[in-house]
């Protein structure tokens, strides 16, 4: 079943746990939340933002051990890294997925050396930083069934509907005709895991949340 336990308090410690877990990796660095959480103006449907700081020296290290989270820490089930700093040589972006955590709780994780902590534009944009291997189409494109979910019940219909699109576009599909809000979001999500099966639980998951959260009441009229 899918993990709709939104409560703020427990993404907190769920960040907290997760910085201790990863400055004990890499000693000497040093971890602080980002964009929301650090704002105070995070919602339910926030998403957990790390920048995680190694010396220069040891910044491969760290590279490795963010790359290498699912196998290191029970509490991950996924990692992802952005392939625009796949390559680059004091920066990486890396997506983490928890395990038995709401969907909407995914960590993005920035990693950078010491020496560009305070750069939070380095080698963006970099065609040489950029390395798309073993990035996948379906996996990304999953994330923006997710996205649409939260944009859809945080009001922000505009936002929705492009993030459906280039969903689609991801998986070189097209979003089907007169179907929908949940039914585009569902076809999105159950089309990436046909396209790549280990996907499926996630699918299963943002179903679950969409006829939970988006689908009309009863006797509500179209």
């Amino acid at each position: 079943m899918a993990d709709l336990d939104l409560r703020p308090e427990r993404r907190d410690q769920l960040a907290a746990g997760l910085r201790e877990e990863l400055e004990a990796l890499i000693p000497g660095s040093s971890t602080t939340l980002r964009g929301s959480l650090a704002a105070r103006t995070a919602d339910p449907y926030s998403d957990i933002d790390l920048c995680w700081v190694a010396s220069d020296q040891t910044f491969p290290a760290a590279v490795s051990a963010a790359e290498g989270l699912a196998a290191k820490l029970p509490s991950v089930q996924a990692v992802r890294v952005d392939p625009g700093l796949a390559r680059s040589d004091r920066r990486r972006l890396v997506f983490v997925r928890l395990a038995r955590v709401p969907l909407f709780w995914r960590v993005d994780l920035d990693v950078r050396t010491r020496s560009v902590a305070a750069d939070d534009s380095y080698d963006d944009g970099n065609p040489a930083a950029r390395d798309a291997t073993g990035w996948s189409p379906p996996a990304s494109a999953i994330e923006n069934a997710i996205a649409a979910i939260k944009s859809s019940v945080r009001g922000r219909t505009d936002v929705t509907s492009g993030l459906l699109t280039r969903g689609y576009e991801r998986i070189g599909l097209a979003p089907p005709p007169d179907t929908d809000l949940t039914g585009l979001i569902t076809r999105l999500a159950e089309s990436c895991a046909r396209l790549e099966p280990g996907l499926a639980s996630m699918a299963s998951e943002v179903r679950e949340v969409t006829e939970t959260l988006l689908a009309p009441s009863p006797g509500t009229r179209a």
